[in-house]
């Protein structure tokens, strides 16, 4: 890609090529508006670039979590897997950036440090580590939800003398721990997709856990020929049933009926068949699973008891078996062979609750017992979601106000889209919005329609800026706050909340409304000529 001359002009500037920030830019194109995105990466492809750990893959259906814009693309790609690798991901969205030549208006290996609105011209100016500085009139946000890695904060990380990676930023070339002994420090998704695979290699795999996290099969392979014509002759009406879906999932196939209306042994049939589908597809047995305790206890004691049929070592099991927090209040992992790994001579498991992680030793990894040697260790401590890449970033919107002291005690937006005081700026799946709870591809391209279209409604009567007003965005978040204490979401220490950030705010970040009731809401602001929306003329100057 050419670099951009310090200096130019653009009617938007978006931040980030993953899937937000591609289809965004053929959006804008589309309308006749010049776009530019900026990529801190080498290439295109977003969280789906930089996870290149052991087995990383989506925990969706590949025919679900890809784009339904193109019917032509829809058509033309054909997915091998039921959950595509990181490999065939990352080919999809390269085929995507070559296919409607993206490629001329994203600048890779840079990265945005500052977005700063003047008030006199009612532009953005944007600056990059590169020393460029750009404007735009519009500025939108495509930099993802899971893309900024949380640091390695144990005490003497830096003096381990041997080999030490992250699930988060994997070496491109691949990792070879054959004859190896690896530590592995956490269990979430990363882990428990990664584990597997590390241990075939592996002499020995020490798994250091703080926290089980409950995990279903993926039930992975070849998708039939059968599935695929199937979708192929109903592609349009399974799209629209995915976005009326209350996680935008087809297959999680929710259910109404309540946990408790059903006997004992119907349920355990229920949730057996669910178990045989593989996927979300239990947590869409029963309609009050994320709202009463009592009936998510039948969903997690079900696992638990599928995890002491699998691991022979009941003490290990034990371990392994969440009971801190309900099922489904942590995103649900998806696994191929993760408990019955732990069944392998040359793999053990930690509890960090009983014997806390003191330090990292030159040699190994410290607990308050033992000191576990390990040749390479694997970082798979997750993410700052939701904010952390906007925090990364000095954004400053009216008055120099920035965006750091507008949401030092947690996040807020006009549904995860906008923010108060901050003109013309949007955010792709922002928290306020349904986005990490359901199919981040259809949150992904409602969002970027929305936002497309209200820039194209904003230029049809030439009107200079339009932002969230204070009234409305706090409206928005009392109600994001009212809906989520009305599930048992709060009730774990997720990512959701923050919980895994030191220093973080407790806030429940995303909408669990459910996707067409938000979908309905932010159709319904757009019909409404953008209520909730203060909107000043081209003329206006602060």
């Amino acid at each position: 890609m050419a670099d951009t001359a310090s200096g130019a002009a653009y009617d938007a500037i978006i931040v980030g090529a993953g899937f937000s920030g591609l289809y965004m830019l053929h959006r804008l194109r589309a309308q006749g508006l010049t776009a530019r995105i900026y990529e801190a990466a080498s290439g295109v492809g977003g969280t789906w670039y930089w996870n290149r750990y052991p087995g990383a893959r989506v925990d969706i259906e590949s025919l679900e979590y890809s784009y339904s814009f193109s019917p032509e693309l829809d058509a033309e790609w054909k997915w091998s897997e039921r959950y595509a690798t990181q490999p065939e991901l990352m080919a999809y969205l390269n085929h995507v950036a070559d296919r409607f030549d993206l490629r001329r208006d994203i600048q890779l290996d840079t990265r945005v440090t500052s977005a700063r609105f003047d008030e006199r011209s009612n532009r953005w100016t944007v600056a990059t580590d590169r020393g460029e500085a750009v404007t735009a009139r519009y500025c939108i946000m495509a930099t993802g939800c899971l893309s900024v890695a949380n640091e390695v904060a144990f005490p003497g990380a830096d003096r381990f003398q041997g080999e030490t990676y992250r699930t988060s930023r994997w070496p491109h070339e691949g990792v070879d721990f054959t004859g190896k002994r690896v530590a592995v420090i956490g269990t979430g998704s990363s882990a428990i997709q990664s584990i597997p695979l590390i241990a075939e290699q592996a002499a020995q795999v020490t798994v250091f856990q703080r926290t089980p996290n409950f995990s279903v099969p993926a039930h992975n392979g070849p998708i039939p020929e059968a599935v695929l014509e199937d979708w192929k002759r109903n592609r349009a009406k399974y799209r629209q049933e995915a976005r009326d879906a209350g996680f935008a999932i087809r297959m999680v196939d929710g259910q109404e009926t309540l946990a408790f209306d059903a006997t004992a042994e119907q349920r355990q049939a229920e949730y057996e068949r669910r178990w045989g589908i593989g996927g979300f597809a239990l947590m869409g047995a029963y309609g009050d699973l994320i709202v009463d305790r009592a009936a998510n206890e039948t969903a997690s004691e079900f696992v638990r008891e599928k995890i002491r049929s699998i691991v022979k070592d009941p003490a290990t099991a034990e371990k392994l078996s969440p009971r801190s927090f309900p099922m489904g209040t942590k995103r649900l992992c998806i696994d191929t062979g993760y408990y019955a790994t732990f069944n392998r001579d040359n793999v053990s498991l930690v509890d960090l609750r009983a014997e806390p992680l003191e330090a990292i030793e030159p040699t190994g990894v410290r607990t308050a017992d033992h000191l576990y040697e390990a040749d390479a260790i694997v970082y798979a401590i997750g993410f700052d979601a939701m904010t952390g890449a906007l925090g990364r970033i000095d954004i400053r919107g009216r008055g120099g106000v920035t965006l750091k002291d507008a949401w030092a005690e947690g996040p807020r937006t006009y549904l995860g889209l906008m923010i108060a005081g901050f003109p013309n700026l949007f955010i792709v799946t922002g928290p306020g919005s349904p986005s990490v709870l359901c199919n981040m591809a259809v949150a992904i391209e409602q969002h970027v329609d929305f936002i497309s279209d209200c820039i194209a409604w904003m230029g049809e009567r030439q009107a200079g800026t339009i932002e969230a007003t204070p009234a409305a965005q706090d409206a928005w978040v009392a109600h994001v706050n009212e809906v989520a204490d009305t599930t048992l979401y709060p009730q774990a220490n997720s990512w959701y909340m923050g919980a895994n950030v030191p220093g973080k705010p407790r806030v429940f970040m995303p909408y669990i409304g459910g996707f067409p009731a938000y979908r309905d809401r932010c159709a319904e602001v757009a019909a409404n000529g953008y209520e909730g929306c203060e909107i000043r003329s081209a003329a206006s100057v602060s």
